[in-house]
């Protein structure tokens, strides 16, 4: 629907109304020396003035053809249907309607979402998503905290930026973050164990790590679980698609990063949060919930279930004040998932899996580069790469961004969409430079 501004009669009627002359009236109790009378920015300009102004700022872009990192933000297919679908202008909302009687079509794409996820994890109950991964495993460590149990425990191999975001959640409850100490690229077992106490309300871990490792999430549950803590699983959800689900590895709680599953890399957002866990833990599952149920004509209907959380209730009663989602989002991942289907799902997971092994024999081939960790890896792996600065700059140069520099190497990473073709030059232009 297009904007129809109001006249200038109108607005001054409306001055008029509530007793002023003009707009700076509106201003009266603000210190005058506070208020501006103009801004010093450029004057407008046509469509066609910002349509070549845009263009000419997108040109100075450098367009990769092959990526070879991941760290968080992978380069996926994605199929056309999953940008046609939620382009429809009866899905552009990012946030979750509240009217069920107005609302039905995009509360039902949400619980197919919640379905879906369910599925990919094997839990019970999932949420509408939240903000995006590291909030997700943020809110997961809220929602298992109780009055007793105060700390929480997370894996050092986990993504930083996940620690980060949970350290600042624990921050501003006055709770306790501990880190487990990674070892050899991997949560440091051993450690985990002396550092669960009756004080801990829950680990959390994530699969595949940071550095690409798959955990034995299945031990490491079990030592969570034998101390009385909650267990918290931060899973990559293309690596699903063969992997157990969190709940066959024995997870309370699935956490993630959905941007995998149809959003392009996109500068960094937005993605989202999915967040699942099983029926004993419902009712502390944040956000916002969407149930089917059956209106007066018994004919089905969803609504939002669960309302006795965040602002419905007394705030120091409330485990999370998160009550928003991203809806849009969650859309397109549920249109990704459905386009993919779980032989589609399953065959992305192995091709990456396939060709980031295949990237790794190739490269740890060349003399000086080495593979740091030597356990089983997902789709990213890191490398000691000499003249490293010059190595990332050459493929940069032909179009190939490389992995990415991390304090002990360089974490690299494959796709689907590598094929063999890509990552041959990318080793060719790797040995070229080394040789020199």
């Amino acid at each position: 629907m297009s904007y129809v501004p109001s006249t200038a009669e109108q607005r001054q009627e409306m001055l008029k109304t509530v007793g002023v002359q003009d707009y700076r009236g509106l201003y009266r109790d603000v210190p005058q020396q506070m208020l501006l009378d103009g801004l010093d920015i450029p004057e407008g300009m046509s469509e066609l003035a910002v349509t070549r102004a845009m263009t000419a700022m997108a040109a100075k872009n450098t367009l990769f053809q092959t990526i070879l990192r991941g760290a968080g933000a992978y380069d996926h297919y994605i199929p056309a249907v999953v940008k046609t679908v939620p382009a429809k202008e009866e899905f552009l909302t990012a946030y979750t309607p509240y009217q069920a009687e107005m609302s039905q079509g995009v509360l039902q794409s949400i619980f197919e979402y919640q379905t879906m996820i369910c599925e990919l994890t094997g839990m019970e109950v999932g949420n509408a998503s939240v903000y995006d991964g590291a909030t997700a495993a943020a809110e997961a460590a809220a929602m298992c905290r109780d009055r007793k149990r105060r700390v929480t425990l997370i894996s050092g191999a986990a993504h930083p930026d996940v620690i980060n975001t949970v350290r600042t959640y624990c921050y501003g409850t006055g709770d306790e973050l501990k880190v487990v100490p990674a070892k050899d690229g991997k949560t440091d077992a051993d450690a985990l164990g002396s550092m669960l106490d009756e004080g801990v309300a829950s680990f959390i871990v994530q699969q595949p790590n940071f550095f690409g490792q798959l955990e034995d999430v299945e031990a490491l549950g079990k030592l969570a679980h034998d101390a009385g803590a909650m267990y918290v699983m931060s899973c990559n959800p293309i690596s699903l698609g063969i992997l157990k689900t969190p709940r066959e590895c024995g997870a309370d709680v699935a956490v993630g990063e959905g941007q995998p599953l149809g959003m392009p890399i996109g500068f960094g957002g937005p993605y989202l949060g999915f967040m699942a866990t099983t029926e004993k833990y419902m009712r502390k599952l944040p956000g916002r919930i969407v149930g089917e149920t059956v209106d007066s004509k018994g004919e089905r209907a969803y609504v939002l279930s669960l309302q006795a959380r965040e602002q419905h209730i007394r705030r120091e009663k409330a485990s999370s004040n998160i009550c928003s989602n991203e809806a849009l989002c969650a859309l397109t991942a549920s249109v990704y998932l459905a386009a993919m289907g779980p032989d589609g799902l399953a065959e992305a997971a192995r091709q990456s899996m396939a060709k980031a092994h295949y990237l790794c024999k190739q490269l740890t081939a060349l003399p000086g580069v080495e593979l740091v960790y030597t356990g089983e890896f997902f789709h990213e792996f890191v490398t000691k790469l000499p003249k490293q600065d010059e190595v990332l700059a050459a493929l940069e140069k032909a179009g190939i961004l490389g992995g990415l520099p991390v304090k002990e190497g360089v974490l690299w990473c494959a796709t689907e969409k590598a094929d063999k073709a890509a990552l041959d030059k990318a080793v060719e232009i790797v040995k070229e430079v080394l040789a020199k």
